[in-house]
């Protein structure tokens, strides 16, 4: 239950809180990695535990190196604003009396909101930056008329560039799905 006990109207569906509400809820990085941390250890969890995942987050060290000086900023903060944002708009349930944090449907619903990169992914806005850079130097190239690149016809380029482009984007679109599975499962399924 949260704080005040009572159960929340938009507990079923996200579709009870705007995008707008969503990305003003997640906008601040301590709500985001409570939300990263009850989507890798489900719920619920005690405040004490998140205060000190958070805190070693922020002040990139392990759990056990963070200072208690560090974790009590942390946990105040999460206790006074941020878990009770949270409850309010039905994100995670959370009792401020026994210091629990609990998911909620939209718990794991609200992650597709959240941009997880594994540190040896390459981001995929740099890749079709990288792409887009790519194509236009071959397209200056090839007006400028530059001999080997000559040898092939241009449209033959055009192809090659848009076959690359297609396979990224649907290689991008299958992986997205595997890291959000959420997002595509039947409301009749949950």
């Amino acid at each position: 239950m949260s704080q005040q006990g009572q159960a929340h109207p938009a507990d079923d569906s996200t579709d009870a809180l705007s995008k707008g509400e969503i990305f003003d809820v997640l906008q601040n990085e301590r709500r985001r990695y409570v939300l990263q941390y009850l989507r890798e250890n489900g719920g619920p969890v005690t405040l004490g535990d998140l205060a000190s995942h958070v805190a070693s987050r922020e002040y990139e060290c392990e759990s056990v190196d963070v200072s208690s000086a560090q974790r009590k900023r942390v946990y105040t903060t999460l206790q006074q604003t941020h878990l009770p944002r949270m409850d309010e708009t039905g994100i995670v349930e959370y009792d401020a009396d026994s210091g629990i944090i609990s998911t909620t449907p939209q718990t794991n619903e609200l992650t597709v909101y959240l941009e997880i990169v594994p540190g040896s992914e390459f981001p995929w806005r740099e890749y079709y930056l990288s792409f887009g850079a790519i194509s236009l130097a071959v397209v200056v190239v090839l007006w400028v008329g530059v001999y080997p690149f000559t040898l092939l016809p241009p449209l033959v380029w055009a192809t090659v560039m848009a076959v690359v482009l297609t396979g990224s984007a649907l290689y991008h679109t299958v992986l997205g799905r595997e890291m959000t599975l959420t997002e595509f499962v039947d409301d009749e399924d949950m």
